[in-house]
């Protein structure tokens, strides 16, 4: 008889530990396994006063009731095996449909976590790009720089070595003008010598002549003045 009550008080229990989260289909196994348990210590209870019966009266109506009350508690945990094993499918189930709800649950926490972050993750990585390219950026610029440098270097040098050659020669003609000058005499500038013009030859005393006889005839024809036209 204490057996009975204790699976009794403690059907009771798991029943109310589990109706705070459980889901309907559970909560309905619960009342089928609680119905079945309550049945069968009922059914217990009239097989242990059978059996108390049949021992002192001895009788064959006590024994056939005994039997009859055995046969029906056995259908009775039969039934009570059923619930239980609907119950526990139930509870099973309802765990995995929980386990589903709350990934789902994590899955979009973390979406809406992700999705604050990318914000501050996407500014984090332009800015570390931007110290990137701005550090190759000054390492090309400098290359650039130093060929320029070296460039500008090298044509002022060969500029610098043209004048210095220039000059040179410059100072060498000066040198060679200087010298000439002081060999030259000091007493002033030297006299012109005389120059006499030579006569004019025959050939040219003709053609004064033959140019003094042409205008000559063009005022007389063989001395006589020529007649208007």
């Amino acid at each position: 008889m204490a057996r009975v009550v204790k699976k009794k008080a403690r059907s009771k229990r798991t029943a109310k530990a589990s109706a705070a989260t459980a889901s309907p289909a559970v909560i309905k196994a619960q009342k089928a396994m609680h119905t079945a348990t309550q049945a069968l210590n009922a059914q217990l209870d009239r097989v242990a006063k059978a059996r108390t019966r049949a021992q002192k009266t001895g009788t064959a109506a006590a024994k056939k009731f005994l039997t009859a009350a055995n046969t029906k508690a056995k259908t009775l945990r039969a039934k009570l095996a059923t619930a239980k094993s609907a119950h526990t499918k139930a509870a099973a189930m309802d765990l995995v449909h929980q386990a589903e709800n709350a990934a789902k649950m994590k899955a979009s926490a973390m979406a809406e976590k992700l999705s604050g972050k990318m914000d501050k993750d996407l500014a984090k990585a332009l800015k570390a790009y931007e110290a990137r390219w701005k550090k190759a950026r000054v390492k090309a610029d400098t290359k650039k720089l130093k060929a320029a440098e070296k460039k500008a270097a090298a044509k002022i040098k060969a500029t610098a070595k043209k004048a210095a050659t220039k000059i040179k020669a410059l100072e060498k003609k000066a040198t060679a003008k200087i010298k000439t000058e002081a060999k030259k005499p000091t007493g002033g500038r030297p006299r012109k010598k005389a120059t006499t013009k030579k006569p004019a030859n025959g050939r040219r005393a003709r053609s004064a002549s033959k140019a003094t006889a042409k205008k000559t005839a063009k005022t007389t024809h063989r001395g006589r003045p020529r007649k208007k036209a």
